[in-house]
Formats: C-alpha cells, sequence, structure tokens
C-alpha cells in the first residue's frame, strides 16, 4: 500500500479532452438572453451600425462582451472564453472585430449610447411583466439609489484625474433599482465623470436620475410611486427642487449633512419627541432614536419637506465627530413623503446601504477598472457593464428562489456559472449533462427548468 505524499491525491495531467463544456452553467445566462429578448432588442438597436456583407452581428457582439463580463471578464479580450465554447455561445467574432466595433459605436456617440438604453429600457418592461410577484415594481413603487463610484487608472486614460481620496481615476455616478431584502438590484443610470468631479454636484444627479427615468416603464417616470434615495451628497436645494418640481413630483429621502443649525437644533428636541428607531422584522434598533425637526431648520428648502435625524450610540471603536453630541452619532436626511411615521421614513433611508452591496457587485462585474484609453470607449463600456449587471439581477429574479436569489456575481459565478458538463447531441438536439456530484447541479437544473417555460419574446 503506497503511502499519499501531502493532503490531495496526484492527478496526472492530459490535454485533447472531448465533449466537454468549461462554463457551461453560463447557459443559465444565455437562457435569460433569449427569453428576456435582449438579443434581439440589442440586435435591432445596432442595426444601423451593421456593415454590409458583414458577417457578425453587432448586437451579437456586444451581447458576447457582456456575456463575458457576467462570467468574470474585465477586458474586451475574455470575450475568448465565449469563443472557446461555440455548442453553448455560438459564433463568437474575433478580438480585432470586438474593438473595431467598439470603436465604431464610440464614434457615434450619443446616438449609439441611445440605441442600447432604448433597447434595454424596452427588454426591462418585458422582465419585469415575467417576473410578477418577483419583480421590483411589485408593491406599486419603484425605488432607485443613486452613489459615486471611484474607479482607480493605473495609466493615463482621458479624463482620469486625482479624486477626492487622494487617488487617480474616474468618478461615475451610478443609479440602481432596489429589488428589496429578497433580492438584489439592477443597473438603470451610468454617468461617466472625471476623477475630480464634485460628490453633490446638482446637475450630474439630475442627468443620472433622468437616465434612471427613462429606463424605468413609462408609469413609473414621474409621480410619487418612484422613489429617489441619495446620500447626503443629494442634499442640495437644486436636486431637491429638481425632484418635487410641478409635474414630476417624485418621492424622495435624500442624506443632509449636520450643520451648525441643525444640530443646535436637536439640542432643543425634547426627551419626549424622540422615538426609538425600529429594525426590518419590526423589533426596536436598541441604542437609536429618531425625531423631526421643525420646519424652521428647512427655512429656503422646498416646500413640504421634512428633516428628520436619528441619534445612536456609536458602534465600538468608533470615533465621534465634532457634529456628534452627547456621545451620540448624528445623522440626517430629508424627504417630502407624508402620513408615514418617522420610525419607518428612517428605516426606509437607512436601507439605501444596499446600495453599496450593488457598487460592490459592479466593481466584481468589470467596474474594477476601465479597461479602455478614451472616454467615448469607456462610456460603451460602462453600458456593457450594465447589461451584465442586469442579466446577472435578471436571471435570479426569474429562475432562482429564496436565498439563492439575493447570491451577489462572485458566488454565482463559483457554485453556478463555474460547473462543467458533458455536451451530448441525440436527435439532432444538443443537451448538456451537468455532474451528479456537484453540489448545485439541482440549482442549475430547476433554474433552467423554470426559464423553459417562460413565453418567448413576440
Amino acid at each position: 500500500m503506497k503511502n499519499l505524499i501531502g493532503s490531495y491525491p496526484r492527478v496526472r495531467i492530459e490535454g485533447g479532452g472531448r465533449a466537454v463544456v468549461s462554463q457551461a452553467g453560463g447557459v443559465l445566462l444565455v437562457e435569460t438572453v433569449r427569453k428576456a429578448g435582449l438579443d434581439t432588442a440589442i440586435s435591432a438597436a445596432l442595426s444601423p451600425w451593421r456593415k454590409a456583407r458583414a458577417v457578425h452581428d453587432p448586437g451579437k457582439i456586444l451581447m458576447d462582451v457582456a456575456l463575458a463580463v457576467a462570467l468574470g471578464g474585465d477586458c474586451l479580450a475574455d470575450v475568448g472564453t465565449l469563443r472557446a465554447e461555440p455548442a453553448v455561445f455560438g459564433p463568437v467574432a474575433s478580438d480585432p472585430t470586438v474593438s473595431r466595433l467598439i470603436d465604431t459605436l464610440a464614434a457615434a456617440g450619443p446616438k449609439a449610447l441611445a440605441a442600447i438604453r432604448s433597447a434595454r429600457a424596452e427588454v426591462r418592461k418585458r422582465v419585469w411583466k415575467l417576473a410578477g410577484a418577483s419583480s421590483p415594481d411589485s408593491t406599486g413603487q419603484v425605488t432607485v439609489d443613486l452613489d459615486g463610484v471611484l474607479v482607480l487608472a493605473h495609466s493615463d486614460k482621458q479624463d482620469a484625474t486625482a479624486t477626492w481620496k487622494k487617488t487617480f481615476g474616474h468618478h461615475p455616478l451610478m443609479g440602481f433599482v432596489d429589488h428589496g431584502c429578497g433580492g438584489t438590484g439592477e443597473p438603470v443610470a451610468a454617468l461617466l465623470r472625471p476623477g475630480n468631479a464634485g460628490s453633490n454636484t446638482a446637475a450630474d444627479h439630475i442627468t443620472a436620475t433622468q437616465l434612471a427615468l427613462a429606463q424605468l416603464p413609462k408609469q413609473y417616470r414621474r409621480g410619487c410611486r418612484t422613489l429617489i434615495r441619495t446620500d447626503s451628497a443629494g442634499g442640495t436645494h437644486e436636486f431637491t427642487a429638481w425632484l418635487a418640481q410641478r409635474g414630476r413630483w417624485l418621492s424622495y429621502p435624500v442624506g443632509m449633512t449636520i450643520t451648525d443649525t441643525i444640530h443646535q437644533a436637536v439640542g432643543r428636541v425634547p426627551a419626549t419627541a424622540w422615538t426609538p428607531a425600529v429594525e426590518p422584522d419590526g423589533e426596536i434598533r436598541h441604542g437609536a432614536w429618531v425625531a423631526e425637526l421643525d420646519g424652521g431648520t428647512l427655512k429656503g428648502w422646498p416646500t413640504g419637506m421634512r428633516l428628520i435625524v436619528r441619534k445612536e450610540r456609536p458602534h465600538p471603536g468608533a470615533q465621534l465627530r465634532f457634529t456628534d453630541a452627547d456621545g451620540l452619532r448624528l445623522t440626517a436626511f430629508a424627504t417630502n413623503t407624508t402620513e408615514i411615521p418617522v420610525a419607518a421614513l428612517e428605516l426606509r433611508h437607512r436601507q439605501r446601504a444596499r446600495a453599496e452591496d450593488r457598487i460592490r457587485a459592479a466593481r466584481a462585474t468589470g467596474l474594477r477598472n476601465l479597461p479602455l484609453h478614451k472616454t467615448a470607449q469607456n462610456r460603451i463600456w460602462l453600458e456593457i457593464v450594465q447589461i451584465a449587471l442586469e442579466l446577472l439581477a435578471w436571471m435570479p429574479m426569474l429562475a432562482l428562489t429564496g436565498e439563492t436569489r439575493r447570491w451577489e456575481p462572485r458566488r454565482l459565478r463559483l457554485r453556478l456559472f463555474s460547473a462543467a458538463a458533458q455536451i451530448i447531441t441525440t436527435g439532432r438536439r444538443r443537451h448538456l449533462r451537468f455532474a451528479r456530484h456537484w453540489p448545485w447541479t439541482d440549482v442549475i437544473t430547476n433554474a433552467i427548468a423554470r426559464l423553459e417555460v417562460l413565453p418567448n419574446p413576440g
């Protein structure tokens, strides 16, 4: 009997394997594209940029890059992972062809961006309808979170500048539709900005909100059923006035900076006016209280605005700030929502922290860096990243249930997309046979079954 050397069995390596598909779990994304009709919508939108007698369709090329990014790629050349598996992903264009298309779309500028965004909005409406009770508008309200992202640059790219964190790169402003505690979220806006762009620039927040509203179904593009949430970067006179403008009437909670006026007003709030903060399950949040300040602190702000302050014991190890009072951390936000208790409003605004999860997912899905040199090219890249993130949100929304629907991109790749399978052709049809011993084979097959029963587009 031979003794094992080391902790793992020794496996001899040979090349030349056949009938095996790597990244076979990516078929979940392919089926999502098919059922959503995203491939045909993008293809139709980009038809003006298809050259006569071209072998590869521009829409298919763009979708292939988005699929590669969703599977973990971070540059155009990573589309080669799909090219290696034509049985699952079909014919894939060469790297030079992909680069030429990006250059062509970048040269078209706003026209190409508008075409891609229009196709995404059209497909989003269909996906939400297919999702039914799992869609983000199932409660009759849509929540959009705006937040900035710092994207570092390690080379001299166009518009890469020093950032407010003393790094170097870009400062895009992103918008995400929140899927609630039972899901993740999907991108609806990405505004590429130089690294030195201000965090609280009202014009940029207005532009990002306009992009986000254009992505929503028509009934959510105005009115109080659409909620716009931001941190203190959105707490400006211009932005809040724009949100509440007559004819727009959007709901909002925006973070507010603790000024001397607010700090003094907090000191005048009687002890009986403070209400315990609550958790999502309805339990009291110990060590945290909320109160609404009087209207005198909002002089000069839009009519109907409410200012709510929370005081909370800092977490162990957290340092107090000058704006804190009596050893309690102070935060504030403003909203135009009425007839809801202040504790519920504070909980709703605190749940904006889920936007940080969406940003973490975006960094893991092509936004760790901007791989191209020119700003126009990187704007196209941002659209590709958004399509990839939408697929990673729509697939769980349509095909997964329970805890699996909340899996973030890294976990989806590790457990589902990375699964290999044997490809078999029988009866003129191709079948993928996943390994029986893989722990998440049942999740994959059940998800495929749910996608297959959905109606085809058109």
